[in-house]
């Protein structure tokens, strides 16, 4: 091809400017602890990032074990001694904003949410939880729901009984499950599981506000409802396996499966492995409902991602989380992860079964935050719950309990 001086002059021009684009390209530090199966969704959204900015050198700094407890624990000493990652995972809300936002070591997202239309896409609901003085502080990939009863439809129609809709019903449910010789018609598993399921039969006492009040200070862990939720999970965990504490999450779930156990209060996670793992089809190998008392409520948790401030590559950290909260970077993500887009115009498709019900349901329900899984209570609270729930499920005293709640909550600050 026979070119002019002045077209190679300009080729020339362009490919030195390539290069020297090349030569200055930026870096990026992804800092998670998603891991083994929560790995492939993870580098879906790599693979999108480098596709729109194939310059950038990704680092993809994974910390894995302990269900995040060992790169929260390696994120504290980089954020503290002011080298921390571009971006981190984080639970969106008060993990996040009880711990380095009330630090003042993140940067305020409120401008990128305007440019990039995300308040019109995120439920008005998930973006209070995501806001604390006037800013917003990360951008959530997906959404689990923590408020999902799990059961074998098949055993349940062998039985005769209904999934049901309150926590009264539940317990008239177990009482016939026990005289139809099922021992144990809930099973639970492993401490956090135990502050899981109190989560739900708090909300299904209090309801959605009344959750709300107890996390803004309105309502008091001592207040006589708090008390009776704490009496209502009594006698729910009367129903339940005496070896709990033995059993992992999935060892629990794998008790519906095999028709041991009627119930399972669960988060949606569930859901991938009943399919996944033990091959079983939605709808006939497993069942769900909202659990007991809260029916159009969503009790949500979300992996999100922040800027923090004196990050090395901000302007590809915010190319991150443009990739992050874009309607392609969630539908390349969420079905790999078994979760749903925190957007409400995913493209549903791509979706199970179970996670167009959860779909549905996040477009039209309640959204309130989950204690268990970082959205409604810093960190030093939920940290230590666990002795509370412990100390109750060995005294079952619901007045003792509160209270103890109570003081916790005073330290940690909730309600000021």
């Amino acid at each position: 091809m026979n070119l002019s001086l002045a077209k190679k002059t300009a080729l020339l021009a362009a490919a030195l400017a390539a290069a020297s684009g090349a030569s200055a390209a930026g870096k990026l530090e992804i800092f998670s602890w998603w891991s083994g199966d929560e790995g492939p969704a993870l580098e879906a959204l790599i693979k999108l990032y480098r596709q729109k900015y194939p310059a950038v050198a990704v680092d993809n700094a994974t910390v894995s074990g302990g269900a995040g407890t060992n790169a929260k624990a390696v994120l504290k000493t980089r954020m503290l001694g002011g080298t921390p990652p571009d971006s981190f995972q984080v639970h969106a809300g008060q993990e996040l904003i009880g711990t380095w936002v009330v630090a003042n070591r993140m940067e305020d997202l409120s401008g990128l949410f305007r440019t990039e239309g995300w308040s019109k896409v995120y439920p008005k609901d998930l973006v209070t939880l995501l806001s604390s003085k006037g800013g917003i502080w990360s951008v959530p990939v997906n959404v689990h729901r923590s408020n999902v009863m799990w059961y074998n439809p098949a055993k349940l129609r062998a039985w005769g009984v209904t999934p049901p809709k309150t926590w009264n019903e539940f317990l008239t449910t177990c009482a016939a499950l026990k005289r139809k010789g099922v021992a144990a018609p809930l099973v639970m598993g492993e401490n956090w599981t135990q502050q899981h399921l109190w989560e739900s039969v708090m909300i299904g006492t209090l309801g959605a506000q009344g959750w709300q009040d107890l996390w803004s200070g309105k309502t008091k862990f001592t207040d006589p409802k708090v008390v009776q939720g704490f009496t209502t999970f009594g006698r729910v965990l009367d129903c339940a396996n005496k070896d709990a504490s033995g059993l992992s999450w999935q060892q629990a779930s794998d008790r519906i499966v095999d028709g041991t156990s009627a119930f399972n209060i669960m988060g949606d996670w569930a859901a991938g492995y009943f399919t996944t793992t033990k091959k079983l089809r939605p709808s006939t190998g497993f069942g769900w409902a909202a659990s007991p008392g809260t029916s159009g409520t969503f009790v949500m948790l979300a992996d999100s991602f922040g800027l923090p401030k004196g990050a090395k590559n901000r302007a590809e950290a915010l190319n991150w989380l443009r990739v992050l909260g874009s309607k392609a970077g969630q539908d390349a993500f969420n079905p790999l992860k078994g979760s749903i887009a925190a957007r409400t115009d995913s493209d549903l498709s791509k979706y199970s079964t179970y996670s167009k019900s959860a779909a549905a349901d996040w477009r039209k329900n309640r959204i309130v935050g989950s204690m268990v899984h970082g959205a409604v209570a810093p960190e030093s609270f939920m940290s230590a719950f666990g002795a509370v729930v412990d100390q109750f499920v060995a005294s079952r005293n619901a007045q003792a309990a509160a209270n103890a709640a109570g003081q916790l909550a005073t330290r940690s600050g909730i309600g000021r």
